[in-house]
């Protein structure tokens, strides 16, 4: 028969010195709060295309801010996990001396840490509610069990849209949301850039203004 973990603590417990009991107890606590940290929910997705999809997943594409974005590391971050995206739905580099590619992917990042406010019922949180190119506002609410404080979260909404080049038209549109406890290893912007990036494009194009939930 398979004894349970805190069956086994008991009898380690009842085995130890006092002084000893206490670090076991100490590892004990530590274990369950590592185990607290990891869970993460999904990602909501939400994408836009034209009707006319055959341009898409082939043909060269650079990855740039979108206008009022700031260039910094963070969105260094994402705009990688995202040029990785699109490298292996089909997309190109230019070459090296090319002035441009055929198609452009306009990226923009918003990260907000807050802490939830504690109410009579759940907690809800909102992120964005932007309108997109394609006519369809988005936002993303959480619900939190309040059995303890509530803890801080981090939200982070991914978007990108494609756009011909020369014409400036756009392609396709996507947009993800996450949020996640701010002590939680996917509040790292490398852990969260790969995840959201990888979210966005699964299935691409996707279903025009669907949203769907990314495990």
């Amino acid at each position: 028969m398979i004894q349970s973990p805190y069956a086994c603590l008991r009898a380690r417990l009842r085995a130890c010195s006092p002084r000893k009991a206490i670090g076991v107890l100490a590892l004990a606590a530590s274990a369950a709060l590592a185990g607290c940290v990891a869970p993460v929910g999904p990602v909501e997705v939400t994408r836009f295309h034209a009707a006319e999809t055959a341009s898409l997943g082939h043909g060269t594409i650079r990855v740039e801010p979108a206008p009022g974005q700031a260039d910094d590391m963070e969105f260094r971050s994402y705009a990688a996990a995202v040029g990785r995206e699109l490298a292996r739905l089909g997309y190109a580099q230019p070459l090296p001396g090319e002035s441009g590619s055929q198609q452009v992917a306009v990226l923009s990042l918003e990260r907000q840490r807050f802490q939830p406010q504690r109410r009579s019922g759940p907690v809800s949180v909102g992120l964005g509610g932007a309108t997109g190119s394609y006519g369809s506002g988005v936002g993303l609410g959480i619900g939190i069990d309040l059995s303890g404080p509530p803890p801080e979260q981090v939200a982070t909404r991914l978007a990108v849209t494609i756009r011909d080049r020369a014409s400036g038209r756009p392609l396709w549109e996507g947009r993800a949301m996450f949020a996640v406890r701010a002590d939680s290893p996917m509040a790292q912007t490398a852990l969260g850039a790969a995840k959201m990036a990888e979210a966005l494009f699964k299935g691409f194009p996707g279903e025009s203004g669907e949203t769907i939930l990314v495990k």
